[in-house]
């Protein structure tokens, strides 16, 4: 697995959305048992945070230690540097499996015999995501440009897993068809440009030609935006839940 993150940890706690409750209500509904869960991959336990106010106990493992170290503390998740492939808990493990806007990087045929092992008989599985956001036509048209035009070739192969849905991954597993959830917030300009800081594409551009390439965009962006304090922003879920076959 690719560590693409750890460099923009601290943007990232601040800056990446948050899924809606109603996603989550919809996931907890259909566990049967809600002991334990593994969040994988967590990053800095967005969702972690979450399982935590329903699960007796969370486990959350990235392995970005700067990741963790910007993730919220509770008494009930447990925080460990560990491959999603390779996890030092036992069989049997867990009434849920949570993997957010992570599971493209994964080794799947590892990682999949690793949610095999630990998940309990009547666990649930969910591979989380969400894709391209949408704010309005002059927005969405700048975001695009520097999205394909400037940054194309700096995205990491696996970024297609995201543009597909997720829907081209391998999946395993006995799969219930999840409805369409939206991540719906309010952004101002800012909150836009510090979003944007955080794709690991625009980490891989200023690595290679030392600039950020939001220097050649801000002002675009900015008209875009025009003299809006705040606009409205969607993020399509990408959602796929599944039980052992």
């Amino acid at each position: 697995m690719k560590d693409n993150f750890s460099t923009q940890s601290a943007d990232y706690a601040i800056y990446r959305p948050t899924y809606p409750q109603e996603m989550y209500d919809y996931l907890l509904s259909m566990v049967k048992n809600k002991e334990t869960a593994w969040d994988c991959a967590t990053g800095n336990g967005q969702v972690a945070r979450v399982l935590a106010q329903h699960f007796d106990a969370v486990y959350a493992t990235d392995i970005s230690e700067n990741q963790l170290k910007n993730a919220l503390q509770l008494p009930n998740i447990t925080y460990k540097v560990e491959p999603a492939e390779q996890t030092s808990v036992g069989n049997d493990s867990f009434d849920l499996i949570t993997v957010a806007q992570a599971i493209h990087w994964f080794n799947f045929e590892a990682f999949y015999a690793e949610v095999k092992r630990t998940l309990k008989p009547d666990g649930l599985f969910a591979v989380i995501g969400y894709g391209l956001m949408f704010i309005d036509k002059k927005v969405d048209k700048a975001v695009h440009k520097l999205y394909e035009d400037i940054l194309g070739k700096y995205w990491d192969s696996e970024r297609r897993y995201i543009e597909e849905g997720y829907k081209t991954i391998p999946f395993p597993f006995e799969e219930i068809i999840a409805p369409h959830f939206q991540i719906k917030t309010t952004w101002n300009f800012n909150q836009l440009i510090g979003y944007l800081n955080t794709w690991s594409s625009l980490q891989h551009y200023k690595k290679a030609n030392e600039r950020n390439p939001l220097e050649y965009m801000f002002t675009e962006l900015k008209e875009a935006c025009g003299d809006d304090a705040e606009k409205d922003v969607r993020f399509p879920v990408l959602l796929r839940i599944g039980r052992l076959a």
